[in-house]
């Protein structure tokens, strides 16, 4: 945002950045893109038309919300989350480390109030890494089963699967229903659930045409083809009834 601010208002960008953040009601943006109940719940709402969420913007937090991974759906591939873990929170991991080693080489020498700033703060840093150590985790479990998003199967069928990982109480419960419904078979029409669950989808192939013509898998129906009827059959018998 800032590095946008800088191409548009150059030298004033900085004085934008305050103006726009006095206007969203926060000290810094960062703080508007951290809280779930600031920018995601403002996009939702804009992405959103009665019962049809479809944000385009999905935030990954941790518990507490102290760190978050944003991703964009139409980017969305089997590899986003892999990407995530390898280029993002596995570096921080070890920045977080780096930064805790030098609070304990400080906290050392430290006595008195400095002592108990170092302390708290080694606490903080040590929480902190916690959330971060089981976010890699959860990530690739939900990537490896594996899990291929497709756009044709829309916003809230792909964001399904991460329902854990959204702060957002509405979202979040909004997504656990659809994830309940897709591992009651609710939704096998769709490519998520067969690459997630395939011989579920097949058994289910075997006796609905219809969803075995949408993952093109119709050789394993069990049901007869119904027959086709011809064409204009009806129209010339109603004509010779007139003539």
């Amino acid at each position: 945002m800032r590095k946008v601010l800088e191409i548009l208002w150059k030298d004033k960008a900085y004085e934008m950045e305050m103006e726009i953040c006095d206007i969203l009601g926060v000290s810094e943006l960062r703080d508007y893109f951290r809280k779930p109940a600031k920018f995601f719940q403002d996009h939702l709402k804009r992405y959103s038309k009665g019962r049809h969420k479809a944000p385009i913007y999905w935030p990954l937090s941790t518990a507490s919300g102290s760190y978050t991974i944003w991703i964009c759906h139409h980017r969305l591939t089997d590899q986003t989350l892999y990407a995530a873990v390898n280029k993002h929170v596995k570096p921080k991991i070890s920045e977080i480390k780096r930064g805790l080693a030098h609070v304990e080489e400080e906290l050392k020498a430290a006595s008195g109030r400095e002592a108990t700033r170092l302390r708290d703060r080694l606490n903080e840093t040590q929480t902190f890494l916690g959330e971060l150590r089981d976010l890699p985790e959860e990530l690739v479990r939900i990537a490896a089963p594996p899990c291929k998003p497709d756009l044709n199967d829309g916003v809230i069928i792909n964001a399904a699967p991460l329902t854990g990982l959204f702060n957002l109480r509405s979202w979040a419960n909004d997504t656990k229903k659809v994830w309940d419904k897709l591992e009651k078979s609710a939704y096998d029409r769709t490519h998520l659930t067969y690459t997630i669950w395939p011989d579920q989808v097949r058994d289910v192939c075997k006796k609905d045409r219809s969803i075995a013509i949408a993952h093109g898998l119709e050789e394993l129906c069990e049901v007869e083809k119904p027959a086709s009827k011809k064409k204009g059959g009806r129209s010339r018998r109603n004509k010779k009834e007139k003539s």
